[in-house]
């Protein structure tokens, strides 16, 4: 199973996934901390997470997987949500509440 695959599967398998630097016991950067805030204030208490700085061809497939080029990652239900800038915009308007109602 290549890379890309084996993202798929891991996003498609789980109903929220974040690809990020460390745990979400132990953020290694602060975007990803911020990430995992974000989530626990939205009630998602146990999302599925990716330490990217454990898996070097992660790291890099997931930044081609959606296009996007910073870690962390929010797939909601399959769908790439954003990165913690947009988690955090989303979060203060409350949508990122209603995708998680969805």
């Amino acid at each position: 199973m290549d890379t890309q695959d084996r993202i798929k599967e891991i996003v498609s398998s789980n109903p929220v996934v974040l690809f990020m630097k460390g745990t979400a016991q132990f953020p290694q950067c602060g975007f990803s901390g911020r990430a995992i805030q974000i989530l626990n204030a939205c009630g998602v208490t146990s999302p599925f997470t990716v330490n990217v700085l454990a898996d070097e061809e992660i790291r890099q497939g997931i930044k081609e997987f959606a296009n996007w080029p910073t870690i962390p990652q929010l797939y909601v239900n399959g769908e790439f949500v954003g990165g913690s800038d947009i988690m955090m915009e989303m979060y203060e308007s409350g949508e990122l509440q209603d995708v998680f109602k969805a």
